[in-house]
C-alpha cells in the first residue's frame, strides 16, 4: 500500500511518520514540499506519485486568524480535499480526510454524532466543512472518501494546548483558564493509531463514511490545564504546578467563536477499527511523557 501523507511537520503528521505500519509505502509531504492552497499542486503530486491513498493531515488549523484570512482557510482546508478527491477520482485510489469537531455549532449540549449536520461558528470551521463536503460531492456514496474527525489535538511536538500549559505551569504562579468550554483533548499517538487501523481495515471491510475519533472522557479547557500541571509534577517535568483559575468564554475574548460543547461520539468507530478507547488523562500522561522539553 503507498500512502502520500500531507501535513508531515505538524503534530499529527510526526506522529503518522513514527508508527508507519510494517510493508506500508510512506510518501510524507510537509508544507515546504507541498502548497495545500494550490489545487494545482494537489493535483499533480496525485498523479505524480499515484498513491492507493492520500492521508490529508495537513490543514489551516490557525482558529482565530482564520478570521481574517478566509480565502487561505478555505484554499487549504476546503480547496485541497476538493483537489484531491478529483485527482484520485480520475486515477485511482481513495483519501482519508482529517476533519474537526469545529464543523458543529456547539450548542446541542449532547455528544455528536457521525452523521448530523454541519453547522459551523466560524472561518475555520466553515472551511472544514466546506472540504468535508467537497469529499462527499466527488465520491457520493463510493467508498473511496473517508472523513475522520478529531478534536482538541494534542501531542508530544509542535504548538498545543496542552504544551503550552506545561510551559506555563513552569513561567507562572497562577493561570486562568476556559471552563465553559468542554470537549475531550485527543492525543496524536491514539489519533495515529486510528488513522492507520483505517487505511489497513478499509481495504478488506466497508467503514463509516464519515467517523468521529477522540480519547474517551470529557473535559474543560481548565480541566486538562489542571490535569497538565499534576501529571507535569508526578513526572518531574516540573517543580510546582500553578494554581488553575476557572475563567469564562467572556473573560478571555478571541476573534473566533468557538462551540461550548463539543464532544464527538467516537463509539461508532471504536467498534468499526476494533480499538478501545483511552481516557484523555492516560492519553495526556503518554504525551508529556514523550514532550520534548522547551
Amino acid at each position: 500500500m503507498k500512502v502520500l501523507l500531507t501535513g508531515a511537520g505538524g503534530q499529527l503528521g510526526q506522529a503518522l511518520i513514527a508508527s508507519v505500519p510494517d510493508g506500508l509505502e510512506l510518501v510524507a509531504t510537509s508544507r515546504q514540499d507541498l502548497d495545500l492552497a494550490d489545487p494545482e499542486a494537489c493535483r499533480t503530486a496525485v498523479e505524480q506519485h499515484q498513491p492507493d491513498w492520500v492521508l490529508n493531515a495537513g490543514a489551516y488549523t490557525a482558529v482565530d486568524k482564520a478570521e481574517s484570512e478566509s480565502a487561505l482557510a478555505h484554499a487549504v482546508n476546503a480547496g485541497a480535499p476538493e483537489a484531491f478527491a478529483r485527482a484520485l477520482d480520475q486515477q485511482g485510489g481513495r483519501l482519508l480526510q482529517i476533519s474537526t469537531d469545529f464543523v458543529f455549532n456547539g450548542t446541542q449540549g449532547r455528544p455528536y454524532q457521525p452523521m448530523q449536520a454541519r453547522d459551523p461558528l466560524g472561518v475555520y470551521g466553515a472551511s472544514k466543512a466546506a472540504g468535508e463536503a467537497a469529499v462527499q460531492s466527488v465520491f457520493g456514496t463510493s467508498g473511496r472518501g473517508l472523513i475522520l474527525r478529531t478534536s482538541w489535538v494534542i501531542g508530544p511536538v509542535g504548538k498545543n494546548f496542552a504544551l503550552t500549559m506545561l510551559r506555563l505551569h513552569r513561567e507562572r504562579d497562577q493561570l486562568g483558564v476556559v471552563a465553559d468550554q468542554v470537549g475531550c483533548p485527543t492525543s496524536t499517538l491514539t489519533l495515529a493509531q486510528a488513522c492507520w487501523r483505517t487505511l489497513q481495515i478499509a481495504g478488506g471491510s466497508e467503514l463509516p463514511a464519515v467517523m468521529h475519533w477522540s480519547d474517551a472522557g470529557a473535559a474543560s479547557w481548565y480541566d486538562v490545564a489542571v490535569a497538565v500541571g499534576r501529571i507535569g509534577a508526578e513526572l518531574g517535568l516540573i517543580d510546582m504546578p500553578a494554581e488553575v483559575q476557572p475563567i469564562t468564554t467572556a473573560d478571555y475574548p478571541t476573534p473566533a467563536e468557538r462551540p461550548a460543547y463539543s464532544l464527538l461520539d467516537s463509539t461508532s468507530t471504536r467498534t468499526a477499527l476494533q480499538l478501545s478507547g483511552q481516557h484523555w488523562q492516560h492519553a495526556l500522561k503518554d504525551v508529556l511523557q514523550q514532550a520534548k522539553t522547551p
